[in-house]
């Protein structure tokens, strides 16, 4: 047993540390395998996680920390590494409904948080769809978006403060509660979307929102794309603020997810160009349903939309949600490639046609490329199925998907990180001025380069 191991075990007992098979078996996401680590660690306490990161420097061994393992970029791959599992740090450790503000270990699964904050009559805004398992410090590491971003903002816009360790084990506890804090360098930012590279977050205080008390939502037909930003600014000015999603689909994706064996079934009839998820969040029940109503009527009678159904139940409002996330329809198409990127709307239309006909050119038999996502906060997720996904084929795709994005400054990553797979292309959406300004914060705080190292940024 190396001598590093044998220490992980002094200070987390024998309990608190997988080796061997145990670690192997344990080295797998909902996606797939995750590259398997020579131990996992399982600190309790941010002390205990401390006390890891220091043995693991002076050993010299890389570290990659896991939350609920959700990730779609590699970011938590961790061959030969040593795993920081933060499983056992998942406690909601106070609710404030005065101030609104949530402190939580960074193992808590995002939905347990989400439902606490509910059970006193607040909302954690942050949705997703692995919320069942999706952790807090993840969601942080990766500043996770969702469906909610049109209104309430990406998960930096609900992180007030946190506590982290540095790769010497240094605790930085910048654990603020205010939503005003101009005394100095915001420090939480450095490791919010870091992707565990600069530091390990093992704590963090929320900012919670008023519980809504109303919630609508529909399902809309849309003839031309043009009409797709028309609508957007007619429900966000029409709803007075309370528009919370904008979730679209192209015609491809919809008809795979209501289309056996995919449980969904169609709320309005095929034969539209894209299908469009909306939901208002608001405060009087009484007045945003005849609201919510009378503005779709407006776009129908001005033909901004073609069709439209309104949810009356929690149980079509669920259904309709349902098709949104039942992204793994898309593996019926075969081996995919997903990717999550970011532009503006105007050139949305004309980059999705030259992708899907990029891909095809390149490859005639394979399936549509699925493309759907966060519109009004201009977000797509893009799925290739070209028959296979070894290593070339894989690089064509992202050549066709992240190549226009430079001169459209675009992002390629929208909410996933960059992680291993993206970390080839970041030059696409970061000046070189940006890049070396990130190593030369990746040195500054992770001289031994110890902290998910290869990851985001490629080796010097």
């Amino acid at each position: 047993m190396a001598d590093w191991i044998a220490a992980l075990q002094a200070a987390l007992g024998e309990a608190g540390v997988d080796t061997g098979q145990a670690a192997s078996d344990k080295a797998w996401s909902a996606w797939g395998r995750m590259g398997v680590p020579t131990a996992i660690a399982y600190p309790r306490s941010t002390e205990q996680a401390a006390e890891v990161l220091k043995i693991a420097r002076a050993a010299g061994v890389p570290v990659v920390t896991w939350g609920g393992k959700t990730g779609l970029v590699d970011g938590a791959s961790a061959e030969g590494a040593l795993a920081l599992s933060l499983e056992k740090m998942n406690r909601i450790l106070d609710i404030d409904p005065e101030a609104g503000t949530m402190t939580v270990e960074a193992g808590c699964v995002l939905q347990s948080a989400c439902e606490a904050a509910d059970d006193k009559g607040l909302l954690l805004p942050l949705d997703l769809g692995a919320r069942g398992s999706a952790t807090i410090g993840g969601n942080i590491a990766t500043n996770a978006g969702g469906n909610r971003v049109l209104r309430y903002g990406m998960m930096r816009d609900m992180v007030l403060g946190l506590e982290a360790v540095l790769a010497d084990g240094t605790i930085v506890s910048a654990m603020n509660d205010l939503i005003k804090n101009n005394a100095g360098y915001d420090l939480k930012q450095l490791f919010i979307g870091s992707e565990g590279t600069l530091g390990v977050v093992t704590k963090a205080v929320l900012r919670l929102r008023p519980k809504p008390v109303s919630q609508n939502t529909a399902f809309l037909a849309v003839s031309e794309f043009d009409n797709l930003p028309k609508l957007l600014r007619r429900l966000e000015r029409d709803l007075g603020g309370t528009l919370s999603a904008f979730e679209v689909m192209w015609a491809d994706f919809y008809q795979l997810v209501t289309t056996e064996p995919a449980r969904g079934r169609p709320p309005l009839a095929y034969g539209q160009p894209y299908y469009v998820l909306v939901e208002s969040l608001g405060a009087d029940p009484a007045e945003d349903e005849p609201r919510f109503e009378k503005v779709l009527a407006s776009a129908l009678e001005d033909e901004v939309i073609v069709d439209a159904v309104i949810a009356k139940s929690d149980a079509e409002r669920g259904a309709m949600w349902a098709l949104r996330d039942d992204v793994g329809q898309t593996m019926r198409n075969g081996p995919m490639i997903a990717f999550d990127v970011s532009l503006k709307i105007r050139d949305m239309n004309a980059y999705v046609d030259k992708v899907r006909a990029d891909i095809k050119a390149r490859w005639p038999a394979s399936a549509p490329t699925m493309v759907f996502g966060h519109l009004g906060d201009g977000n797509l997720h893009v799925i290739a199925a070209v028959g296979e996904t070894s290593p070339e084929t894989r690089h064509a795709v992202e050549e066709i998907v992240y190549g226009p994005l430079e001169a459209l400054h675009g992002s390629i990553s929208a909410e996933h990180g960059v992680g291993l797979q993206k970390r080839d292309f970041l030059r696409l959406s970061r000046s070189p001025a940006e890049i070396a300004l990130m190593r030369a914060l990746k040195q500054t705080l992770d001289p031994g380069n110890i902290l998910n190292p290869g990851k985001v940024l490629a080796p010097a």
